[in-house]
């Protein structure tokens, strides 16, 4: 059972009632998209964060852009309530704010320069019984392709997306990703351990075709041989996680 809170350094998540829990990959991904966001020392502007869960990569990405207002979508009403109450003890309300909503409902008067998220990606898999779960990790909810479509209508033409994918289905995603007219700019593989093979994926899309650069790629692992955290992985934690 997974504890009912997770203690970071600038910020406490609770997630007694959240159907998606702290995970180490999900905090690997909120603190490589914080910092690719931060170099890219984009304009203040206003970005988004599909299916926030606990608020966890809205707290993250904001930890360090302090200066950019985020719009943080869920469609649970208590994974919402759970994230006020960490947004909220993190002092971050006035930054960070919450909608309750279906992002295929969501219609906003503007559009983003950034937008993240850690999307359900068991779709296809065997779901339990617990209907938040499954919509949290099956997308029973939301399917990949329409997440894809609905950041096509939300994002600006210049701007980047942000999403953490399973390995596994990597062929079958890059193919929608390139279907629905987004072009990888990032794209870096991550293993549980160095002797273990890749199990996620950390990616950037980008709409404009003609972005200028190569595409990034590259490979993480989080712990070394001797199972302990490898030099990559402190680097990129270490503003968030207590004991690093």
């Amino acid at each position: 059972m997974a504890n009912s809170y997770f203690r970071f350094k600038q910020f406490t998540i609770h997630q007694d009632q959240s159907a998606m829990k702290v995970t180490t990959d999900g905090c690997l991904f909120g603190a490589w998209a914080a910092k690719a966001i931060h170099e890219k020392k984009p304009e203040k502007g206003r970005w988004l964060d599909i299916g926030t869960g606990t608020g966890l990569l809205s707290l993250m990405v904001a930890q360090q852009n302090p200066e950019n207002l985020i719009d943080a979508v869920e469609i649970e009403m208590a994974a919402v309530e759970e994230a006020r109450k960490n947004i909220l003890g993190a002092g971050k309300e006035k930054q960070i704010i919450l909608h309750q909503a279906d992002i295929k409902q969501y219609h906003p008067a503007h559009q983003y320069d950034i937008i993240f998220s850690n999307p359900p990606f068991y779709e296809k898999e065997l779901k339990g019984n617990n209907t938040e779960k499954n919509k949290a990790h099956h997308n029973e909810g939301l399917l990949f392709h329409q997440l894809l479509a609905c950041c096509k209508q939300l994002l600006k033409k210049q701007g980047s997306i942000f999403l953490l994918l399973p390995y596994k289905r990597e062929k079958e995603l890059l193919e929608k990703i390139k279907e629905t007219g987004f072009v990888v700019h990032q794209h870096i593989r991550v293993r549980p351990a160095v002797r273990l093979d890749y199990f996620r994926i950390l990616i950037e899309l980008q709409l404009n075709a003609e972005a200028p650069g190569a595409i990034v790629t590259g490979e993480l692992a989080v712990k070394d041989e001797k199972d302990q955290y490898t030099p990559d992985f402190i680097d990129l934690l270490r503003d968030y996680y207590l004991y690093l």
